[in-house]
């Protein structure tokens, strides 16, 4: 078998177990495989999935021999036309994800310098206003979802409201997001939907030019298409909505569930942060990244890596990796050196990963502010993960409260 990195025992990166003991599945892997383990994606189609920590510095670090020019995959003619995972691995797309060298440089500063100029307090504010508005809609019945209620509908109204969108266009970017993210079959269709919302968000930006990340892109002195800035706008929008919501989710449902972490419920507010760092460690949202190609025939891990391969970086099992976390089950307090936002050149932008933090972080304190005895409403093993082989999140977190009157006048 040439060109393949299938071999006997190999593991598909999908099943029930990803979803209810990740760890144990990643344990398993590194006792059988190693740090650079066989696997399998939908339809069969082989990759290697990167599960030590030190091999993925290794990938991310050298961007020549591990490319992210995804036309260098030697799997292309194996892939069919509607293969649901083509929106997170695509070919020839004029995004930021898939742009090597000095171009590259000068695209992450055309999005990095978009992002910084985002007022922080004004950030802040679009977070708080329509945490307001969401929790308004729930807070008087005692009992709600907190993933479909909120969790999943504030990242994306907040980073839309940056984006320039109105707030009628913006809502309803949700469920194409989550469409395209989940890589079910309506992720091609959700995709779709999320595109045609950002080229008219050009249109209309050219016309009437706000102050707004969408027109700093527009002006941006690199001279970029507005494809290319779509497609920006598009993965922005994506790597910042669902990794956000689930780092809500994520970190509630920590909170609701360790003792460790119970003073946030009274109002503690050095307690939420450190629920969110203990969650980009043990939990995190992004579990594996979609990927890297070898430029070339070469070794890593003790593995054959042929050409054209392709390497997924496996984020959570690396964070998780015994030479690195010697002692797992103490409190991770302000250790930041977690893999979760990526590494290397192509990692998520600093002042991305600020804007992640804010709305995040806003979210739960507002919601904590709010509904200050919230509590689960279902026992801890009844939780579910959605399925997915990128991102870890709850398909629902059930909770109840003392039902409390709405503010209103929030959107």
């Amino acid at each position: 078998m040439t060109q393949c990195p299938v071999s006997h025992g190999s593991v598909p990166l999908s099943g029930p177990r990803f979803q209810t003991e990740p760890a144990q599945v990643y344990r398993e892997m590194r006792r059988d495989h190693g740090s650079v383990a066989p696997v399998v994606l939908d339809g069969d189609i082989p990759a290697w999935l990167i599960i030590g920590y030190r091999e993925l510095h290794q990938v991310t670090n050298d961007p020549v021999l591990f490319s992210r020019d995804s036309d260098l995959w030697n799997q292309w003619d194996n892939i069919p036309e509607g293969w649901p995972l083509r929106p997170m691995i695509g070919r020839k797309q004029p995004s930021i994800l898939y742009t090597v060298g000095e171009r590259h440089t000068v695209r992450a500063a055309m999005i990095s310098n978009a992002l910084e100029a985002v007022d922080p307090f004004a950030l802040k504010g679009y977070a708080e206003e329509f945490a307001d508005g969401l929790i308004d809609r729930f807070c008087a019945t005692g009992r709600t979802d907190i993933i479909a209620e909120y969790a999943m509908l504030l990242p994306a109204r907040v980073l839309a409201k940056l984006y320039g969108f109105s707030d009628e266009v913006g809502g309803p970017l949700v469920g194409g997001l989550n469409d395209m993210i989940n890589g079910t079959e309506r992720a091609l269709a959700g995709q779709q939907h999320l595109g045609g919302a950002m080229y008219q968000l050009l249109a209309d930006k050219h016309a009437e030019p706000g102050d707004d990340v969408a027109t700093r892109m527009l002006n941006d002195p690199g001279g970029f298409t507005d494809e290319e800035i779509a497609q920006d706008l598009m993965v922005m929008m994506a790597a910042g909505h669902q990794p956000a919501a689930d780092w809500i989710g994520n970190s509630l449902r920590l909170m609701l569930i360790d003792d460790r972490f119970a003073a946030s419920l009274s109002g503690g507010r050095h307690s939420v942060a450190e629920a969110m760092n203990e969650v980009l460690w043990e939990d995190t949202p992004t579990q594996n990244v979609a990927g890297r190609w070898a430029s070339r025939d070469t070794h890593l891990g003790g593995r054959h890596i042929r050409a054209g391969d392709m390497l997924l970086l496996g984020i959570a099992a690396a964070n998780a990796d015994p030479q690195v976390r010697t002692d797992g089950s103490t409190l991770t307090g302000g250790n930041n050196a977690f893999l979760s936002f990526g590494h290397g050149e192509h990692r998520c932008p600093f002042p991305a990963q600020e804007t992640a933090e804010v709305i995040a972080r806003t979210g739960i304190e507002v919601l904590l502010d709010r509904l200050p005895d919230i509590d689960l409403d279902v026992p801890e093993n009844q939780l579910t993960q959605r399925p997915s082989p990128w991102l870890r999140g709850l398909a629902e977190l059930p909770v109840r409260f003392t039902p409390t009157p709405a503010l209103g006048g929030q959107k």
